[in-house]
């Protein structure tokens, strides 16, 4: 049973910075599709980040945060990504969510396509 769980939200000042960490378990393969997703209140669900987690494994960040957010893989702990948040506006202020899709080598930001998801975990970011 794959589950995946996400940590490291909270509320910051604007400037500030916070890591959320999310922890994939019950999956031994090469590599999956890592992202993580955030949805404030009345907006729709964006992709933020992903990774595909196998050795040489492709990173992308979104373009709208790409300049503040980096996303990258623990190295001692295995299906597990931190997404580095930089530079917090208040506009980041969302529940974040992690996702996984295992079908193979490639990764995107189709949320329809990703078949695990956390809890998510919230992030507030005030002026």
């Amino acid at each position: 049973q794959v589950s995946l769980v996400e940590s490291g939200g909270g509320s910051e000042q604007a400037g500030g910075s916070l890591r959320l960490s999310c922890t994939m378990s019950g999956f031994s393969g090469e590599g999956a599709c890592m992202a993580w997703f955030r949805q404030a209140p009345g907006k729709k669900r964006e992709g933020v980040a992903y990774i595909y987690t196998a050795l040489g494994g492709r990173t992308h960040v979104a373009d709208s945060v790409k300049d503040r957010f980096s996303l990258y893989k623990d190295n001692a702990v295995k299906n597990t990504v931190h997404l580095q948040m930089r530079s917090l506006k208040s506009e980041d202020s969302a529940m974040y969510y992690c996702a996984a899709d295992l079908s193979g080598p490639k990764c995107y930001y189709q949320d329809y396509l990703f078949g695990y998801w956390g809890q998510g975990t919230q992030v507030v970011v005030s002026n």
